[in-house]
């Protein structure tokens, strides 16, 4: 038996609620260093429950085909769609990345809407192209758009002139298949998250991420964090949203099966239409893989795998490394939105996933990130200038699993610090401060983050 799994095994016979931030997870915690890092199910997880976490898996996995083909129960794909799996977006349950110029894109989308009248309600669907573009399509169909991006290099200097380099994304959208859309419409780029540690943010009490809010900003620190409220498909209006960069999705089933229906065109009880519209006429034509496509179990199955897949162990080089990263992350007020630590509530679901001391770095809640990360595209309450605050455990094996360190809500910056240096509204001074400590504490704290 390796040490890891003795680790494991040593952790799991004490309590529950384990104090330690180089476990982000609690007892739940992966202790996997390579590819298969962000893969693994929750080391406390009960064993019967390892045939449902592998049928999620097989799911999560598949590539689906059209409802013309003789594969029954994973047919219905499209006809209009991004990608033909989950795991084409989320690599091996990691992040996605822009395309490379000429690519057509696996792990970014581009979500779209027309302007609303109502700031609270849900973004108002274009009346052909929907919430969302589909950039592949099946045979006999124009896909609905392509996507070209190119970067214009920014170049900046430290207080101590040492210098930096950024790179700031356009967008071109051409090859309309259903004609072109006026210039109201509104235009959001997005890469996939990674996946593990969702059933964790999910057993975090409402009112403990609530109780962190602070919408008027009245402690005077400048950060004013702000529940997003959504409509959700599995349990009813106004619920808190939690998942998706805007956190316009309240429950991972809702996240889900929500792509399901953007991104591979597979319908859901809780979203049973097609995801193309009644203009794109030849649509219409392709038979359906069911109704729905993807049944119950199914998704019970692929939710329950979400929920428990493990976030990985730290990996911070000693004591020292972690005390001295921590300082610098509180000094310049970087836990301020990315909150180190939480305690799950009670969970009857899936008991792994209770009481447990995590340490994901996010208050899932929204921040005013400034004009320059702004993509002027309300969702439900979440401004055009606001994000959800994402975490950040096993930011650092992102390059490992996936082969990139693109990060932020596009990808636009390639590692840490490009990422810290776009930081700005609530996080200015977070990011002033940042710049101004010397290049041994800018390693110190990229070193931290990388770690985590």
């Amino acid at each position: 038996m390796n040490l890891s799994r003795i680790w494991v095994l040593l952790v799991l016979s004490c309590s529950s609620l384990v104090a330690d931030p180089n476990l982000p997870g609690g007892a739940t915690t992966s202790f996997e260093r390579l590819r298969e890092a962000f893969t693994q199910p929750a080391s406390n997880l009960n064993p019967r429950s390892f045939a449902q976490f592998f049928s999620g898996d097989t799911i999560f996995n598949t590539n689906w085909v059209n409802a013309a083909s003789v594969v029954n129960g994973r047919d219905g794909l499209g006809p209009l769609f991004n990608t033909r799996s989950c795991s084409a977006c989320h690599f091996k349950d990691g992040r996605g990345r822009p395309p490379e110029k000429g690519e057509i894109s696996n792990g970014l989308l581009i979500r779209i809407s027309l302007p609303k009248n109502d700031r609270n309600a849900a973004p108002r669907a274009h009346p052909v192209y929907g919430n969302q573009l589909s950039v592949r399509a099946l045979p006999g169909l124009l896909p609905e758009a392509t996507i070209e991006i190119s970067y214009k290099e920014i170049v900046g200097k430290y207080p101590d002139e040492n210098e930096f380099r950024i790179q700031q994304p356009e967008y071109t959208i051409d090859d309309w298949g259903y004609g072109t859309p006026d210039a109201s419409l509104l235009m959001s780029p997005r890469v996939a998250p990674s996946v593990f540690g969702l059933g964790l943010l999910d057993a975090i009490p409402d009112e403990i991420i609530l109780a962190q809010a602070d919408p008027n900003d009245q402690n005077g620190d400048g950060i004013s964090g702000r529940p997003n409220w959504v409509k959700s498909p599995s349990r009813g209006d106004r619920q808190l949203g939690k998942y998706g960069w805007k956190a316009n999705k309240a429950t991972i089933e809702d996240q889900t099966a929500g792509a399901f229906q953007g991104d591979l065109g597979i319908t859901s009880a809780l979203f049973p239409e097609e995801n193309h519209s009644l203009t794109q006429v030849d649509a219409l034509a392709f038979p359906s893989g069911g109704s729905p496509e993807l049944n119950a179990r199914d998704l019970e199955d692929i939710v329950f795998y979400l929920k428990t897949l493990a976030p990985p162990a730290s990996r911070f080089k000693d004591d020292n490394a972690y005390e001295n990263g921590r300082r610098l992350f509180v000094q310049s007020q970087c836990s301020s939105c990315h909150t180190p630590e939480f305690t799950t509530g009670i969970q009857t679901e899936i008991p792994a996933l209770a009481n447990q001391r995590i340490y994901p770095y996010t208050d899932l809640l929204l921040h005013d990130m400034g004009e320059q990360l702004a993509d002027n595209r309300p969702d439900f309450e979440a401004k055009g200038n606001e994000w959800r605050t994402p975490p950040l455990w096993g930011l650092g094996m992102i390059q490992k699993v996936n082969g990139h360190s693109r990060l932020l809500h596009d990808g636009r910056a390639r590692n840490v610090e490009e990422a810290i240096l776009w930081h700005g509204g609530e996080a200015e001074s977070s990011k002033r401060v940042f710049m101004h400590l010397s290049a041994a504490q800018r390693k110190i704290l990229i070193d931290f983050v990388e770690a985590l």
